[in-house]
């Protein structure tokens, strides 16, 4: 796989991890859960910045950014939330982990370490705020 198409799909990914926590702080928040809607809210804050950051990332590469009109996110259960976000985000790091034994340039190495390191942390506690800006 070459490192545009790589990165496109982490884009990709990236939006659909945003979309499913947004729709959890969501739901958490229609049942006026204020505590675990900003816990989701966070994780979505991180998710929605290295979606930003990977189509910065693109641009600068001169490459041409895909629709993400048609990336959507499956609901979940409240009950089930933490379960299907683990696996999500353990999916994710193993994502980063494989691109990031692949050729590429310092400055995009760089980056999704930097996002693998968020990853970890979502994959350990389930919260967020890790990325800085």
């Amino acid at each position: 796989m070459n490192l545009i198409q790589a990165l496109h799909e982490a884009r990709a990914a990236e939006k659909e991890q945003a979309l499913f926590y947004r729709g959890l702080a969501a739901q958490a928040e229609d049942r006026g859960d204020a505590e675990l809607s900003e816990r989701c809210n966070e994780l979505h804050a991180d998710e929605q910045h290295h979606l930003s950051r990977l189509t910065a990332r693109l641009l600068e590469l001169g490459a041409g950014l895909t629709d993400l009109d048609h990336v959507s996110s499956q609901a979940v259960r409240m009950e089930a939330w933490e379960a299907a976000a683990r696996v999500r985000e353990e999916a994710e790091v193993l994502r980063y982990e494989q691109l990031l034994r692949t050729g590429m340039d310092d400055t995009t190495r760089a980056l999704l370490g930097e996002i693998l390191d968020t990853e970890r942390h979502h994959a350990e506690e389930l919260g967020g705020k890790w990325t800085t800006a």
